[in-house]
């Protein structure tokens, strides 16, 4: 090779190398402009599930620069404990236990904010085999009732029986797997626990859903919000722009997983690919339908909350859950990261929600 060509080769493979190292610390860089996210789900990869891992595979948490990883939980007081201790940025945790929380460990240093209402009311219901001849919540007196003791019906059940003089029921407490079985299997009279998860679990135990009573606190007089996103107040403090970007790809993901749940569900078959696709479109839609397209989240409107509503349940859950200190409505929520009006009204349908047979 001449002098020339080789001096010619080594500026082209100079510039090719320069080229390389350019591109890499571009990608570097982009990499590292995306806010990292760990965010605690309050179960598994179970339907409802989809609307936190849409935006996630659809790249939307991407598109607006954040690096999110969704985790399965454990429950939703785990969720907020997580989120409290620093290992989690968001989480997904019932309204309740963020405000158990906050009542029993007023100096916590840490404690999460609810930034958006997802399940505009409680999923809790009462449950038992229309064999067992309960058709109202007076029928319960006497009556021995099984739920875990984490259980968000059981632990909101003073409330329920207060709306509608129910008395001496006898709790039995059991790990979630055996909740249904002991019912199907008749060891206990009724159960409490979320309709869209009790339900589908009863089935799966060879139950059909038309022998199952089911009585739904916001049928009865129960106006408790459900799960709600929550955040850290350190995440509030340091990077109040991630909390808008994440609940603004959030809303846009929501509203595509509304109108299209069997779409949603892939996402979950995406994690958890022993699941059962049927199941789980049936628990996502039955989900929509009772608690987050319900007839209160249409007139409050999806993420939002309504005032007089959330200071009843604050002062309801302190008598309730017989907290150190009485809840303070104001240091649980805040609104002030949510999308627009417009944004947040296209999430839900204007069809009537399906209501669940009782």
């Amino acid at each position: 090779m001449s002098t020339r060509l080789k001096r010619q080769f080594i500026k082209s493979s100079a510039a090719a190398l320069a080229t390389l190292l350019l591109t890499a610390t571009m990608g570097t860089a982009h990499a590292q402009s995306a806010t990292p996210i760990k965010f605690q789900l309050d179960w598994r990869f179970e339907g409802p599930a989809a609307f936190f891992l849409a935006p996630v595979a659809k790249g939307y948490f991407k598109d607006a620069k954040l690096d999110v990883t969704v985790d399965a939980g454990n429950g939703s007081g785990g969720a907020v404990t997580r989120v409290a201790s620093g290992t989690y940025d968001m989480g997904f945790a019932d309204l309740a236990a963020v405000m158990e929380f906050h009542a029993n460990n007023p100096d916590a240093p840490n404690k999460p904010v609810a930034v958006m209402m997802v399940y505009n009311n409680t999923p809790a219901s009462v449950m038992s085999l229309k064999k067992s001849n309960i058709k109202s919540p007076a029928d319960l007196n006497g009556k021995k009732l099984g739920a875990p003791g984490f259980d968000a019906g059981r632990r909101a059940f003073p409330i329920f029986a207060k709306a509608n003089g129910v008395s001496g029921v006898n709790w039995v407490s059991m790990d979630p797997a055996l909740r249904e079985t002991m019912l199907a299997k008749g060891d206990i009279d009724a159960i409490t626990g979320f309709t869209f998860t009790s339900l589908l679990n009863l089935e799966a135990r060879g139950v059909k859903a038309e022998d199952v009573a089911i009585m739904q606190y916001p049928d009865y007089g129960v106006k408790l919000y459900g799960n709600a996103i929550i955040v850290s107040p350190k995440l509030i403090k340091e990077n109040p722009a991630a909390i808008k970007a994440f609940l603004a790809a959030f809303t846009k993901a929501a509203k595509e997983v509304v109108a299209n749940p069997v779409e949603g569900i892939t996402y979950v078959k995406g994690r958890d690919g022993i699941i059962n696709v049927a199941l789980e479109e049936r628990r996502l839609k039955l989900a929509i339908d009772t608690v987050i397209n319900s007839p209160d989240a249409r007139t409050e409107g999806f993420g939002k909350i309504n005032d007089s509503r959330l200071s009843l349940m604050a002062s309801q859950v302190s008598d309730a859950f017989a907290t150190k200190t009485r809840v303070d409505r104001n240091a649980i929520w805040n609104g002030s990261f949510l999308p627009s009006d417009a944004a947040l009204n296209a999430v839900l349908p204007t069809a009537k929600a399906i209501p669940v047979k009782k």
